[in-house]
């Protein structure tokens, strides 16, 4: 079956750095597109970075040279380091695979980010 588990979420300042993970079962890194997402209160879901699976990354505009999307096909998981994270970062984070032919889609439960002094 397949799962996405997001972690390492929490609070951090401005200014400060996290490190999300997504771990993945059930599914090859080698298929699927791999991307983080977030959701602020009251606002909508937004795309914030995908990786393919050859290794190419976008990145949304507002998290660009911030930002990291990377991947270790062999662990199955995907990161997205966040530096100089500022208040408007705060959302809840996950973690989306979508297979690169049939675009079948799976979702992790996500993961809070707070930034705040």
């Amino acid at each position: 079956q397949v799962q996405l588990v997001e972690s390492g979420g929490g609070l951090v300042q401005p200014g400060g750095s996290l490190r999300l993970s997504c771990a993945a079962s059930g599914i090859s890194f080698s298929l699927y597109v791999m991307g983080w997402y977030r959701q602020a209160p009251g606002k909508q879901r937004e795309l914030v970075a995908l990786i393919t699976p050859g290794g190419g990354t976008n990145y949304a505009d507002s998290v660009k040279g911030r930002f990291t999307i990377s991947s270790d096909n062999a662990k199955n998981t995907a990161y997205l380091q966040m530096n100089s994270l500022e208040p408007e970062d705060t959302a809840v984070y996950s973690c989306n695979a979508v297979h690169r032919i049939t675009s079948t889609k799976y979702w992790g439960q996500g993961t809070q980010v707070t930034v705040s002094s």
